[in-house]
Parts: C-alpha cells; structure tokens; sequence
C-alpha cells in the first residue's frame, strides 16, 4: 500500500490502478461513520497538526481571527499559538481556565465577542474534565463563528459513550487516530455534510499531495477494535484508572489541576507539590524507568521547555492491563522518587519497577 500513489478521493484519482485503495477508503470513512455517527468523514490528514491546518485552510484567509484554548491552560500548538503557523498565518487569540482549573465559559463568551474570531477551537491537549461542547456552541453561534472541536486526546473515549461527543454539535470535529484510538498516526476530520466540499479541498489540494494508504487502511483496521467489547472496557478503565492515580497522589499532597479527572489524563504541579519544575521531575522519574512528560499548567510563569507541572495519562498502561490497584502502586513509586532521589534509591526503584513491568507485557511484544 505504501507504493501506490493515489492523489485524489475515492472514484475521482489522479492515477489509474486505485481500484482497491478506492475500496480501502471508502470502508474506512464507513467505520468511521459508524463509530462517531459522523456525515462527512475525511481520511486521509497525515497527522493531527496537517488536519488542523487544513480547516484553518477551509474556513480563514490569511490575517483571520481565530480562537483557541491558551497553550498553558490545556491548549495546542495548533490551536492558534503564536510559534505555530496556525498563529503566523492568523490573528489568534485565546481563553484559558479559572483559578480552579476550568474552563471559564462566560469569560469565553467575553473574549468572542470582544474579538469575533471566524473560528473557535474548542478540545485540548491538557485538561482532565469535561467540556461543554453545547455552550461552545452557543458562543460560536452568538458571534457567527465555525466552531472546530479537536478530540485527539479523548476520541477514543468519546467513539464508546465515555466522553460526550462533540458530533452534530460542532461544524467540523477533527482527530487524531492513535492516543486513546489506539490506531496509526493519522488523523480524521468529521463535519457536517454542507462543509465536506471545502475540507475535502484544504486537504488535497490545498495542503497535501497523495494519501498515505497504509495508514488508511490501519485506521479502518482501528474503527474495527472501536466496536468490540474489549475497546470498550480498555476505555471504562482508562478512567477509572486515572481517577484512581490522581486521587492517590492527591492523598499523598500532590496539587492535582482541577482536584482531579474526568478522563484519561491529569496535571500536577510540580513546583507547588515538591518544589522542582516539571523538566526535574520527568528526568529522576525516567531515571527509574516510568515516563511521564513536563507540562505547562493554567498560568505558568515558567518556560514550555521548564515547565512547571508535568502530565500524566493512563492509556498506554491500562493497554498493558494494569488496574487500580496498580495506579496505587505507580504513585508510591513517584513520590518515593520525588522524595528521595539519592542514587541508592533511585537504583532500588529501578529495580522494582522492573520487577513490576515483567507481570504486564507488552501487547505484541511480550516483554
């Protein structure tokens, strides 16, 4: 599949001999549907930023307005952020969460109509509760915005019913297909019918050349999982695994954003819970071979690279076919590392968390 060219959409190719690529597309986008109750699917975005890019491509000119969640407070890059092109190419402005950890809807409402961008993003890369995509949607209407909803990190709780769906509610919901998916590297936009023409062409030929077939059919093979009984208990217990993580560090003094989850993942400020930035923390909890990443938190005064929190989710570790009882276990490791990282310590916790793995291989690889 990865030697065959096949610019274009299904039935409507730059190349001839795409008889069976066109039947590979033409499932996938109907799993897709299936999956999200979604009316116009579109495949083929190499990743999750080239998919952002593209409807910032289908709706604004150059100098537009648009609007996203600050970086700091949950956002992404790609939702507007003055490093990345969606904040080059675009006048973006952005909202952030309350001192609770939040989203602040009447102040969200406040900034649009301040500013009336043409698109508000709604979706994060950083926040553990539920958004409420219908007030999103009242404030998009209310300044006469397109609403974008990217559920990159939570589409695969959102495809069984444990994260609200942003379908038919948003205009365009985009996606990435692996994190909770558990599929390739890819991604998927989903709008409404009347805006499959104008987002079908931002991302070819507005933005991309040829599909990358390969992955097209790896993220029908997804879809597939999605429906099973299995996915839908993996995504059950993702959460209740990341409830339990962060009630548990909480317990053991830890500042938790927000107090805690709604979904997959959660934020810890590192500097208010042990007094080293989230960069320290993430390199001595490597150092005993857990991995978790340094993350800016709602008003950081601290630089991306320096942050001061770190972000923890519990997909890839439910995957392995750990439990509750299990996040318990992590989080004795984390604080016994953050509270004494002497070499002695550290090379002990190393070892534990050997031991520990060794009873959760790797799906597929066995070790």
């Amino acid at each position: 599949l990865t030697n065959k060219y096949s610019e274009g959409y299904a039935d409507k190719r730059y190349y001839g001999g795409n008889k069976y690529i066109d039947e590979i597309e033409k499932e996938c986008i109907s799993r897709v549907k299936e999956v999200f109750k979604a009316e116009h699917v579109n495949v083929q975005p190499y990743s999750g930023s080239p998919a952002n890019l593209a409807v910032h491509l289908a709706f604004l000119n150059p100098g537009d307005k648009t609007m996203g969640m600050d970086l700091s407070a949950g956002g992404h890059l790609t939702h507007g952020f003055k490093v990345s092109i969606s904040g080059k190419y675009f006048d973006s402005v952005s909202y952030g969460v309350n001192e609770d950890g939040y989203i602040d809807y009447e102040n969200v409402r406040k900034i649009a109509l301040e500013h009336r961008p043409k698109l508000i993003w709604s979706g994060f890369s950083a926040y553990s509760r539920v958004i409420d995509w219908n007030e999103f949607r009242k404030i998009a209407d209310e300044v006469g915005a397109i609403l974008v909803a990217d559920i990159s990190h939570v589409a695969g709780l959102v495809a069984v019913g444990e994260y609200p769906s942003p379908v038919g509610i948003a205009d365009v919901v985009t996606t990435t297909t692996h994190k909770t998916l558990r599929g390739p590297r890819g991604a998927i936009i989903m709008c409404k019918e009347e805006y499959g023409e104008v987002i079908d062409k931002a991302v070819f030929p507005g933005l991309q050349g040829g599909p990358h077939n390969h992955t097209t059919a790896a993220i029908a093979v997804a879809m597939n999982e999605v429906l099973s009984d299995e996915f839908k208990e993996y995504a059950k217990q993702i959460k209740k695994n990341a409830k339990v993580f962060s009630e548990e560090l909480i317990k053991m003094g830890y500042k938790v954003i927000s107090g805690g989850t709604d979904n997959h993942l959660f934020l810890v400020d590192t500097v208010g819970s042990v007094g080293k930035s989230g960069k320290e923390v993430s390199d001595i909890l490597e150092s005993v071979n857990i991995t978790v990443n340094k993350n800016s938190i709602p008003n950081d005064q601290r630089k991306p690279w320096d942050p001061s929190g770190i972000r923890i989710g519990t997909p890839a570790i439910t995957t392995r076919g750990m439990t509750e009882k299990d996040m318990i276990y992590i989080a004795s490791i984390i604080d016994n590392a953050l509270k004494d990282s002497s070499e002695k310590n550290i090379d002990s916790l190393r070892e534990s968390v050997k031991q520990f793995t060794k009873k959760f291989p790797i799906p597929g690889l066995g070790i």
